[in-house]
């Protein structure tokens, strides 16, 4: 059987660089695209993509919905569905314009990728986010142990996680040098660091408590003083291992080398959770922790604007779509609190409407 076709090949390649250079696409995101466009040759035998057609989509649609995922064994989400057939919808589209294909290729044909309604619905609905609380991350902190290097290195983590909002991929690739703690900030330098959209910009410490500010301040001056580390050296080095008395390899330090991915930082966020008996909460819920902070902490709209930036983001209303979200028991209790005899508003509550309103209508839609 074909397991590929030469011209598919070449233009598939063509697409990607174009998804690249042109859309600006991370790699993550064009291995995805490569992965759905895999499945849709797999289902025509890696017929030319010349033959596409309507009807061609009709069954692949029918027959992808059958599928059942590998790693849960059940019928494909509604979800996984929509992301696939709207990249495949994409690249045929692109397609259609191309020399070669667009005699061959109707670009109306695409649109037959499109769900129904109603899936689409229930491929698109909004899910309740779960996020830790500052309680829960503090008492996880707590039930942290600090006795070997490693350890040390592993409760730092955690805390400079809440402490600075940062994204796991930033964490891993940070340097000693990124971090000042006479100011109480860090500067995300794209250059160095992997933030998202290669954004550079500074992160002051979120005001979560001086206890947890304390831990990262601690390991860091504990790598400069007794580690007598660069400050090009990792902030949170990888784990050294060497072969034990048991001949097995096994942790016995650190090394001067960065995580190649964000993967073990999941891995000590697992350990640290159900050390705590609390239900796992990967990295990138912190910043919803933060988010839902922004509602208790801030009172004016500068307030607001300051912690809006301080994630990262330079709108305002991407902090509360985005990590805002207000959980389903408090919005029954602000509901319920509505039925009481009105009561004033905080001071600044006001403003802070008004700032959300201007933001609202300047955003272009």
């Amino acid at each position: 059987m074909t397991k590929h076709n030469a011209e598919n090949e070449r233009i598939k390649r063509k697409y990607f660089a174009f998804l690249k250079e042109a859309k600006r696409l991370s790699v993550q995101s064009v291995d995805g695209v490569a992965s759905a466009i895999s499945r849709y040759e797999g289902y025509t035998k890696h017929k030319d993509f010349r033959t596409f057609n309507a009807d061609q989509v009709s069954a692949f649609k029918k027959y992808l919905a059958e599928q059942k995922g590998q790693r849960t064994g059940k019928e494909l989400s509604k979800a996984t569905l929509h992301a696939t057939f709207n990249q495949l919808k994409q690249f045929f589209q692109w397609l259609s314009r191309e020399p070669g294909y667009k005699s061959r290729i109707q670009y109306s044909d695409a649109e037959y990728f499109n769900l129904s309604r109603n899936d689409t619905h229930i491929a698109t609905a909004k899910r309740e986010q779960r996020w830790p609380t500052l309680e829960q991350i503090r008492h996880t902190l707590d039930m942290m142990p600090a006795n070997t290097e490693i350890e040390r290195r592993n409760r730092a983590l955690f805390a400079f996680t809440i402490l600075t909002g940062a994204r796991d991929s930033a964490i891993a690739s940070m340097k000693i040098k990124h971090v000042n703690i006479a100011q109480g900030c860090i500067y995300q330098d794209a250059r160095d660091v992997k933030t998202k959209f290669r954004k550079t910009f500074t992160t002051d410490f979120f005001p979560v408590g001086d206890e947890i500010r304390k831990i990262v301040e601690g390991w860091v001056i504990y790598l400069q003083t007794e580690k007598l580390w660069s400050n090009d050296d990792p902030l949170f080095p990888k784990t050294q291992l060497a072969v034990g008395a048991s001949q097995q390899f096994e942790a016995v330090g650190l090394q001067r080398k960065h995580w190649s991915t964000a993967t073990p930082i999941r891995a000590i966020f697992k350990e640290a959770f159900a050390n705590a008996v609390i239900p796992y909460f990967h990295p990138h819920t912190f910043r919803h922790t933060l988010g839902h902070l922004c509602y208790i902490k801030c009172r004016t709209p500068e307030q607001t604007k300051a912690w809006s930036q301080n994630l990262g983001h330079e709108n305002v209303l991407t902090t509360f779509t985005s990590y805002g979200e207000i959980s389903r028991q408090r919005q029954a209790d602000i509901l319920q609190g509505m039925a009481n005899p009105q009561q004033a508003l905080q001071p600044g509550v006001s403003e802070l409407a008004k700032a959300i309103a201007h933001e609202l209508r300047a955003t272009p839609l």
